[in-house]
């Protein structure tokens, strides 16, 4: 396959400078407050965005230099495989995040509920839509009896 490029239209700025206690979900960052300094070449793509009161950002997990096709993940003592994790070594440094949009001033957009390191990279938002995201059928696979510590458990030194 041919490698694929992408150019980040903006940053993604938190008091997170390294991810040891960092919230491992945007969940778990509840009133976290954070901003995105999106690219001035971008502001025009913001129009009728502070309509949605979240949104789905797709960033660039930017501390990351390789992966592992098995990890541990935090909320897990058993070794999973990371197509089945949350977990930030993947082969494609992608991260997936959704925040709450507090308000937006020409290229920044005030965000709540963060859980990347500051500085990260952001390639793409999209607009949160419950009727679209959420799937009432789903199901968590191992996550099953053990979500429900994820607002307690914070980020350790295992992904280094």
């Amino acid at each position: 396959m041919s490698p694929i490029c992408f150019t980040p239209i903006g940053i993604i700025h938190t008091p997170f400078q390294e991810m040891k206690g960092m919230p491992i979900q945007a969940v778990a960052g509840k009133g976290i407050a954070g901003y995105i300094e999106l690219d001035a070449r971008f502001v025009e793509g913001l129009r009728d965005v502070e309509g949605f009161s979240h949104l789905i950002l797709v960033f660039h997990l930017h501390q990351m230099t390789d992966y592992r096709l098995t990890v541990t993940p935090y909320l897990d003592t058993e070794p999973r495989g990371i197509f089945a994790t949350r977990g930030p070594k993947r082969p494609n440094a992608i991260g997936l995040s959704t925040v709450r949009l507090v308000r937006v001033e020409k290229n920044i957009l005030h965000i709540e509920d963060v859980d990347m390191l500051d500085g990260t990279p952001l390639l793409d938002l999209k607009p949160y839509v419950p009727q679209i995201d959420d799937r009432a059928d789903a199901t968590i696979g191992w996550f099953e009896g053990k979500i429900a510590r994820v607002n307690e458990v914070r980020a350790d030194e295992r992904y280094k």
